[in-house]
């Protein structure tokens, strides 16, 4: 065997290699954000349905509607009665419409932070 001859098992050809540190925290940042993004948008979606269902006089005894219903009042707790009105749907969109406003845009500001770094 003479110097040039390959060790067997030893691949000579250059190997692929791995993703340096900066792609791999480039890609698990940006899951990250869509992470973030897709929470913010399913409790904006949550509390928006809320608002719709109310807003068409939907039946409040209806599991469905149980659900959202609960998952709105949990969602939007620090907003109940900000706004008192004597319209029941007016109050009900904005007590259930600012809770999804600000979601959205605490999610997708993060988002766009973390997308940015």
């Amino acid at each position: 065997m003479s110097n040039i001859d390959p060790v067997p098992g030893y691949q000579t050809y250059d190997q692929p290699s791995r993703p340096d540190r900066s792609v791999r925290h480039q890609t698990a940042t940006r899951r990250t954000a869509i992470t973030i993004c897709t929470i913010a948008d399913i409790a904006a979606g949550l509390l928006a349905l809320w608002i719709v269902l109310f807003l068409l006089g939907a039946n409040q005894t209806n599991v469905f509607v149980e659900f959202v219903r609960d998952t709105a009042d949990w969602l939007a707790w620090w907003a109940q009665d900000v706004f008192t009105m004597n319209t029941e749907g007016l109050r009900v969109a904005l007590n259930f419409g600012l809770p999804a406003a600000i979601y959205l845009l605490i999610g997708h500001g993060i988002a766009a932070r973390l997308n940015r770094a």
